[in-house]
């Protein structure tokens, strides 16, 4: 039987959105219903790691006066603003896990898109090495299996599960941001500009190609959007959870 894969239509939201939307993602993903979105942020937006304390925003003053939301995914702060992001979700079990894990396979895909692009012989995995240049930008934190162009991070992910389900969100860094000029991205390390229906278009098709599953066209149901809205103002836009650390 064909694996099909719901491919949700790209949105800029805010910060509380987004996440809100994540967190639907993988609850849809818990009852079986595996699903890809690409998305964007209406503003530069510092998205936290769930176990970093707030204050760790303010040790950076290009940070501390932009819109800011905590994930439910680990890892370090993260500058939202010219790039390209996803959210994977799959249910457990065969035929959506290999034993691999889909941080590598997910950038892989991408890396076969991005070279599709321009990028052949520019890009490449981080291997067994993992490099630290900060304390706080997830960029600058070079993990194994993480996408560097030219020895700069452009591409990073973080999971987090839910009854099983896998969520995996991820950026794609396709300029540099005024917020975080320590992170150049695609465009000023190889002088190659893309946007984000360029690159989505190629990771689609990257991603057919590699698993062998069928992407497929759909919208959100009137339940998830109704989950969307109540996880946005119970949840991510609330003191109570942005702040809990």
């Amino acid at each position: 039987m064909e694996s099909v894969i719901r491919l949700l239509p790209y949105a800029d939201a805010d910060g509380a959105t987004n996440m809100a939307a994540d967190e639907a993602l993988v609850r849809a993903a818990a009852e079986c219903v595996a699903s890809l979105r690409f998305y964007g942020w209406t503003t530069a937006t510092v998205s936290l790691g769930y176990f970093q304390p707030r204050a760790v925003r303010l040790t950076n003053s290009n940070l501390a006066n932009l819109p800011w939301v905590r994930r439910t995914s680990g890892g370090a702060t993260l500058v939202h603003h010219h790039e390209l992001t996803y959210a994977l979700a799959l249910p457990a079990g065969a035929p959506w896990h290999s034993g691999e894990s889909w941080l590598l396979r997910m950038h892989r895909v991408i890396t076969a898109a991005l070279e599709d692009l321009g990028l052949l012989g520019k890009i490449e995995l981080v291997g067994q090495h993992p490099i630290k240049h900060g304390d706080v930008l997830c960029f600058q934190q070079h993990t194994v299996g993480d996408v560097l162009c030219a020895g700069h991070k452009i591409v990073g992910s973080a999971q987090r599960k839910h009854r099983l389900a896998l969520l995996q969100h991820g950026s794609i860094l396709l300029a540099q941001s005024e917020h975080a000029p320590a992170l150049p991205g695609i465009r000023e390390t190889v002088g190659v500009t893309l946007n984000c229906e360029q690159v989505q278009s190629g990771i689609e098709r990257a991603f057919t190609v590699q698993t062998g599953w069928r992407l497929e066209p759909g919208v959100w149901n009137e339940h998830e959007l109704q989950t969307i809205n109540e996880l946005r103002r119970e949840k991510y836009a609330t003191a109570a959870w942005n702040e809990r650390r």
